[in-house]
């Protein structure tokens, strides 16, 4: 459930930002922080009460070809950046967009797109160790993105070394990750009636090859994704098939996973809904398949003003893969968000 967010302009924090607002465009911030109770089956493990806090950083502006800028960086819990890009929009040429490892561009803004109250059906308290295919979203990234013909978008994002690192300006990224080389997304976003749509998409990273050396039988790392959602008055659903081949050969590496989603969501009324999801994944080590790891989440959200109320009641079988007794989860998460 998306929080209702009231801006507040920075200009009214700091005078020397309201002179560079008045001349170059707009900056605001949004944020909310949330309070959240989760119980297991087992007991909870230590004090069960948790908050998380965040604030989101947006500038907006306009260049003299009419092109839109959009600035984004969002202030996670505990001073960590986890989402900063800069989009330019132009009027007929699509949006350009450079992202720092934000995980939402390329397939990694599909990882998981099913409908749901509040949570992702693995993102509601319980340790899972789930597998999602990001593509090269999750390193420091730029992203085309044309110009929307009849609902149809098509995406093209690159990086340069898909090493999941985020660089500062003037910097690189070093030689973190050297078993990885440049990796590419492309993904077809298909919108033709309202209320429906559907993609596809497919990711290629290159994997160098060392003569004689611990990597030379190492394959290329592929990934896709392909799902659709749709939408009829009030109701929600969903469904996605997501694959990865890591192009692993060692002893003990995972060299494939396979996840499938799927989604129903219920708006009651303005203020309340309701949704269950699934999740199933497996893997493959060394021609073996893993236990198949199911989740299973019913959720409940309701908005008051500012403030949502959400509870969800999440089952996980199998969870890391694993299918010892440990492995087998359920738990109850309640949280109250305030945005502001």
């Amino acid at each position: 459930m998306t929080n209702k967010l009231t801006k507040i302009g920075v200009s009214a924090l700091c005078g020397s930002l309201a002179a560079i607002s008045a001349q170059a465009g707009e900056m605001s911030v949004s944020g909310s922080a949330t309070a959240s109770w989760v119980k297991g089956t087992q007991g909870t493990n230590g004090n069960p009460i948790g908050m998380n806090s965040g604030l989101t950083f947006k500038g907006t502006g306009e260049l003299d070809n009419g092109t839109a800028v959009t600035y984004t960086l969002t202030h996670a819990d505990k001073a960590a950046y986890s989402v900063g890009s800069i989009a330019l929009a132009t009027p007929s040429m699509g949006t350009i967009t450079i992202g720092s490892a934000t995980g939402g561009l390329g397939i990694g803004g599909y990882d998981d797109k099913m409908p749901t109250a509040w949570e992702e059906t693995w993102g509601t308290g319980v340790t899972t160790s789930v597998n999602l295919q990001k593509g090269v979203g999750s390193s420091s990234t730029i992203q085309w993105a044309s110009p929307s013909i009849a609902g149809s978008t098509i995406k093209v994002a690159y990086s340069p070394r898909n090493d999941g690192a985020q660089t500062n300006d003037k910097g690189a990224s070093g030689a973190a990750n050297s078993s990885v080389g440049d990796g590419i997304d492309v993904v077809l976003d298909l919108a033709p009636i309202d209320g429906f749509n559907l993609w596809v998409g497919a990711s290629k990273t290159n994997r160098p090859s060392l003569q004689n050396g611990p990597l030379q039988d190492r394959e290329d790392h592929h990934e896709a994704n392909v799902g659709g959602t749709f939408t009829m008055g009030p109701v929600k659903i969903g469904a996605s098939k997501a694959v990865e081949f890591t192009g692993n050969v060692g002893a003990g590496e995972v060299e494939y996973y396979n996840n499938s989603m799927y989604g129903l969501s219920f708006n009651i009324n303005d203020d309340l809904s309701a949704s269950i999801g699934k999740f199933d994944s497996q893997k493959k080590v060394q021609q073996r398949y893993s236990a198949e790891m199911e989740m299973l989440s019913f959720q409940v959200a309701y908005t008051l003003g500012g403030a949502s109320f959400k509870i969800a009641k999440t089952d996980v079988d199998n969870a890391g893969y694993s299918n010892a007794a440990s492995a087998q989860k359920e738990a109850t998460t309640i949280a109250m968000t305030l945005a502001f």
